[in-house]
């Protein structure tokens, strides 16, 4: 199998996020589609192992951001490569909250969805959140962040805990 015809499928960054039971959790994600328009439904992969699962899955809602072409390595390292369970990754950052009251942050930022959960699928070591669109707003007229964009242009590297971590490390292996 050419493990590498699956850097051809084209996707965002975006930051997930929700709070439950004091604790706000956000991370860097890879997979988040639109599934349906009619009602408009939205799923996002997030890995078990990562707070956010589980502040999600307490929540029974998350906000998501689409991560705009503006972000630096600082505003991802902060989402992407820390731990929501020993550090507050919103400190940094103006937050505002959902009407669903879900954490997120407005700046490098070009569109929020507001979902409440409707569905959770275990799909091996993620898990799918379908989550219905309660709101959605355009936040700036930047161009979105890719996954392509943030590893050829930023040179950013890919964490342990992402959907496509798996993957590059066994190219990595064979190549």
């Amino acid at each position: 199998m050419d493990k590498t015809a699956f850097f051809t499928m084209p996707s965002g960054l975006y930051v997930v996020s929700a709070a439950a039971d004091g604790l706000r959790a956000g991370c860097i994600i890879n997979t988040a589609v639109q599934v349906t328009s009619m009602p408009p439904r939205i799923s996002v992969a997030v890995n078990k192992e990562n707070v956010t699962s589980g502040v999600i899955s307490s929540a029974k809602a998350f906000a998501l951001t689409v991560i705009d072409q503006t972000a630096d390595m600082l505003y991802i390292g902060n989402f992407g490569f820390r731990t929501s369970s020993d550090f507050d990754k919103f400190a940094k950052y103006e937050t505002r909250e959902t009407a669903l009251g879900m954490p997120y942050v407005p700046e490098h930022a070009a569109a929020l969805f507001s979902c409440r959960l409707i569905d959770t699928v275990d799909v091996g070591t993620h898990l799918l959140f379908i989550g219905e669109v309660e709101d959605a707003e355009r936040l700036s007229g930047e161009t979105p962040l890719t996954y392509d964009y943030y590893h050829k242009v930023l040179k950013g590297k890919t964490p342990p805990k992402a959907s496509s971590y798996r993957l590059i490390s066994d190219l990595s292996r064979t190549h």
